[in-house]
C-alpha cells in the first residue's frame, strides 16, 4: 500500500471534519480561536498516530471478543500520557481545552481508524494513516478556529488584523461554529468539484 496515498487520504479525500463529519464535539467546542483549534488537532494527532501503531502491533494478540475494549484502553493510555505532558508543558492550552482533552478517548475518529485501518494493516501504514487523519483534523480545526477568531475578534492567532471594534461576537459563540463550519464544508465541496 502506498503510504503517501494513505497520508493524503486523511488530509483531502477522507478529511475527518470536512468530508466524513466525524469528531464534531471537539470541532465545534474548541475552535473559538486558531490556537485552540490547532492545539486540539495536534493533541488528537498525537493520540491517533500512537494508538494506530500500537493497535497494529498487537492486532494478532487480541481476541475478537475483547477487541474494542482493548482498543479503548490503548487510546485511553495515550490520552492520559498526553494530559500529563500538556499539564506540564502547555498548561494554559490544557486549561483552555479543559474537558475536551479526556474526551479524545471517545472521539469516533480514533476508534474508527483503529477498527477500520490499524487492525488490518501494518504498523508503518497505520502510522501514515494516523498522521494523515490527524493532519486533516488539525488543518480543519485550525482553519475553522482561524475563521471564527477573525470574524469574531478581528484577530488570527491572537494577532490583530482588523481594528478592535470589528469583531462579530456571534462567531466566537457556539452558533458561529455551526455557521462557519457549514460555509467551510460548502467551500471544500465546491473545490472538490472544480
Amino acid at each position: 500500500m502506498n503510504n503517501f496515498k494513505v497520508l493524503m487520504n486523511g488530509i483531502v479525500k477522507e478529511n475527518p471534519t470536512f468530508v466524513l463529519l466525524l469528531g464534531m464535539c471537539p470541532t465545534l467546542g474548541t475552535t473559538s480561536s486558531a490556537i485552540n483549534g490547532m492545539g486540539m488537532g495536534l493533541a488528537t494527532l498525537f493520540v491517533l498516530v500512537c494508538s494506530n501503531v500500537v493497535i497494529s502491533l498487537i492486532k494478532k494478540l487480541v481476541p475478537d471478543m475483547v477487541r474494542i475494549p482493548i482498543f479503548i484502553v490503548v487510546i485511553a493510555s495515550f490520552v492520559t500520557l498526553l494530559q500529563m505532558l500538556m499539564q506540564a508543558y502547555v498548561s494554559d492550552l490544557y486549561a483552555t481545552l479543559g474537558l475536551f482533552i479526556p474526551l479524545i478517548v471517545v472521539n469516533c475518529i480514533l476508534l474508527g481508524r483503529a477498527e477500520a485501518f490499524a487492525a488490518k494493516n501494518s504498523p508503518l501504514s497505520s502510522f501514515f494513516d494516523g498522521l494523515g487523519m490527524g493532519l486533516g483534523f488539525t488543518i480543519a480545526l485550525t482553519l475553522l478556529g482561524g475563521v471564527r477568531e477573525f470574524l469574531g475578534t478581528g484577530k488570527i492567532f491572537n494577532l490583530t488584523v482588523m481594528p478592535e471594534n470589528y469583531g462579530m461576537l456571534l462567531f466566537v459563540l457556539a452558533p458561529g461554529a455551526f455557521i462557519a463550519l457549514g460555509y467551510l464544508i460548502a467551500i471544500v465541496n465546491r473545490l472538490k468539484k472544480a
